[in-house]
């Protein structure tokens, strides 16, 4: 994963990495009152059926909440003993489990610091610090969930992307999505207006068939194209150094010497690279050039609906934020980013809940880039004719 501009460097605590076939830890015994309690403390002033449901406030289950509690438990109490005296207005202190329900509850719902505060009676300063402390115990301690896949998981990933796809040897899919700001957060400063005139900043990814993040890289402002921020990455100087995405595979069926290198999709807004296959641009396209751009346009579909279901379920991310910090807004993203994998990884069923639309640039015109790396167009025809050798159909 490329770094984080903006992120601190700080001593990280080892891993608590979940076993294969581990589930997340049952609730104790008192947790049925943990959540009696703070429901109430929600409603009030507020009240809904929907803060009496914990995976509606939350937008996943309690099992995956509770996981979440297991993972930094030990760092909430060691980081400072401070951290676990905040109180509520009638003066309770706040347990491990309200803490993180308070951070979440500003996630999911992107509402103000101040607005979370008066629910529960506290100072939005207090709201903040926790949210902060959530993020930076998750930056330690869930990095295990967002991770390039090892050689056994991208066996696994290429599998599900030519059978779902017909697209063989594909790793993933990359795309952009404008995080919006609020513009009096950065006076003085054009760098992060964007196209749209609107004050933003970048999250890039990369993710796999089952819309798991597997790189991101945010923090660069608004004002810059898909095709310099893929520069600038690292995941691009791993790819062209042949630390990632350098196996290759002879297509079957194909003439002797059809090789095909592991690959990413995008669209057109990125160079054409041996590593990264985009759709075909010129006009009056042949039937084979037509049926390889209809299957790249179905693949790349995982991205967006992972970039529109991220925003949709972190409200924090949708709209403009409230007074974001430039340098703390990248750590926010990948907090959300996290998150997300986690409950992938836990077979959450919340997470499947599908956005209105996979539109999640709003507004914002498609990019196009006319670089195209020699190489490249002979191994993207190559997949053009494999493609269309399968005729629409999919490999058994």
């Amino acid at each position: 994963m490329a770094p984080l501009r903006g992120a601190k460097r700080r001593k990280r605590h080892p891993e608590k990495a979940l076993p294969a076939g581990v589930m997340a830890p049952l609730p104790p015994p008192d947790a049925a009152d943990w959540w009696d309690s703070f429901s109430r403390r929600l409603a009030a002033g507020h009240y809904s059926k929907d803060c009496q449901n914990f995976e509606s406030v939350f937008k996943m289950s309690r099992k995956t909440f509770d996981y979440i509690c297991t993972l930094i438990t030990g760092d909430f109490s060691r980081k400072t003993q401070g951290f676990r005296n905040f109180r509520f207005g009638d003066k309770t202190i706040l347990a491990l489990e309200d803490q993180v329900a308070v951070a979440l509850l500003r996630l999911t719902t992107g509402e103000s610091l101040l607005s979370i505060g008066n629910r529960f009676g506290m100072n939005h300063s207090a709201i903040s610090n926790i949210t902060w402390k959530f993020i930076e115990s998750l930056e330690d301690h869930a990095i295990s969930h967002l991770k390039w896949p090892d050689p056994e998981e991208m066996a696994t990933i290429k599998a599900k992307f030519e059978k779902l796809q017909g697209l063989p040897n594909c790793c993933g899919a990359i795309d952009t999505t404008h995080i919006l700001m609020c513009s009096s957060a950065q006076p003085n400063s054009n760098v992060w207006l964007d196209c749209e005139n609107r004050n933003s900043m970048v999250l890039q990814a990369v993710v796999d068939p089952d819309m798991r993040f597997r790189d991101v890289v945010s923090g660069w402002p608004g004002s810059m194209d898909d095709s310099c921020i893929l520069r600038t990455s690292g995941f691009y100087k791993l790819c062209e150094k042949g630390g990632r995405l350098d196996g290759q595979m002879e297509l079957p069926g194909e003439p002797a010497g059809s090789v095909v290198r592991e690959y990413i999709i995008g669209d057109t807004g990125y160079p054409l690279l041996p590593w990264l296959m985009t759709p075909y641009q010129e006009r009056d396209l042949s039937p084979a050039k037509a049926a390889f751009n209809k299957q790249h346009a179905t693949a790349r579909m995982v991205v967006q609906g992972a970039m529109a279901r991220l925003k949709e379920r972190w409200q924090v991310l949708k709209g403009e934020l409230w007074r974001p910090d430039k340098h703390r807004l990248p750590r926010i993203i990948y907090a959300c980013c996290l998150l997300t994998n986690i409950m992938i990884d836990l077979g959450d069923t919340h997470r499947e809940r599908a956005p209105a639309s996979h539109d999640h640039d709003d507004g914002y015109y498609q990019q196009f880039s006319n670089v195209a790396d020699d190489g490249a167009v002979a191994q993207r025809d190559v997949l053009c004719q494999y493609v269309s050798r399968l005729g629409g159909k999919l490999p058994e």
